[in-house]
């Protein structure tokens, strides 16, 4: 069978399974198997599929019909023109999270600084903001320690030596007087009976990096909280939330004392990073 006719036949399949990118996820299955770019398969897609990878492939096809992401299927992911090694160990980095990385670019003026990402997971927000300010250096934390050596092996295969990973709950794990100038975190927002979590490549990545109590809303009420201790007097805390979250998250920063509260909106259009200023002296302000 030749390439095209093998891919086509692939598309139609994952197609009926109900899959919302049936080609693209066919055409980069295939390269994944036959170790080649997309340019390569336009160019070549008369040619014969040789058995060994042909048999590779629709292995990945008939995974990714059951569900299975791409990217654990092929163990990697682009974001931010970087491409991270993923594990399911780890959230599948986002388009909509390059948000949350833009706002934290635009507040990065100063040719040197340090950035605090917290649940890290692959390292997309670190690298990607540590890529763009080689002056500054970033930290990624994470829970998982599984997360941490991942986000490090994507550091080193990157060449990117200005970010650092290490394994924490949250801020538990920084050291005493540790400050920074930027806190920014993607961290769990999803309703535990939101029913977006039995569809899509939700349900095959961490649940306890997905779902939060109180309508989602615990961890990023938590960090607002708990950012300021750890932020340098007129530093900036930086959150992605759900699509309707931006007004409740706006409010938990203001009650807590942040100033030039706003939100930013994501590739469709949605609210989907807010932001605040501290103004004290970094010691953090009293839960209301």
């Amino acid at each position: 069978m030749i390439l095209d006719h093998l891919l086509a036949r692939a598309v139609a399949r994952l197609a009926a399974a109900g899959s919302p990118s049936a080609r693209l996820d066919a055409e980069v299955l295939l390269c994944h198997a036959l170790g080649v770019d997309r340019t390569w398969l336009f160019t070549w897609g008369d040619r014969q599929a040789p058995t060994v990878e042909r048999a590779r492939f629709e292995a990945l096809v008939a995974a990714r019909a059951q569900g299975q992401p791409v990217a654990y299927l092929t163990g990697e992911r682009e974001f931010w023109g970087l491409a991270l090694a993923t594990s399911p160990h780890t959230l599948i980095p986002r388009p909509d999270t390059e948000c949350l990385v833009e706002a934290a670019l635009a507040r990065a003026v100063r040719p040197e600084g340090r950035l605090l990402d917290l649940g890290t997971g692959t390292g997309a927000i670190a690298l990607a903001f540590a890529s763009e300010r080689p002056g500054w250096s970033a930290l990624g934390v994470d829970i998982r320690p599984e997360a941490v050596d991942l986000a490090r092996h994507n550091a080193a295969r990157l060449g990117i030596a200005n970010a650092a990973f290490r394994e924490s709950d949250w801020f538990a794990a920084l050291i005493d007087g540790e400050r920074f100038d930027l806190v920014v975190s993607n961290p769990p927002y999803i309703a535990v009976d939101d029913p977006h979590l039995a569809q899509g490549d939700v349900r095959f990545e961490p649940h306890s990096a997905l779902v939060a109590a109180d309508g989602g809303l615990s961890d990023l009420r938590h960090l607002v909280y708990e950012a300021g201790r750890h932020l340098l007097p007129g530093g900036w805390l930086l959150l992605e939330h759900g699509h309707d979250q931006a007004e409740a998250v706006r409010a938990v920063l203001e009650a807590a004392g942040y100033v030039e509260v706003a939100s930013r909106v994501d590739l469709g259009g949605h609210p989907r990073v807010s932001q605040g200023r501290r103004v004290d002296d970094g010691t953090g302000a009293e839960r209301p």
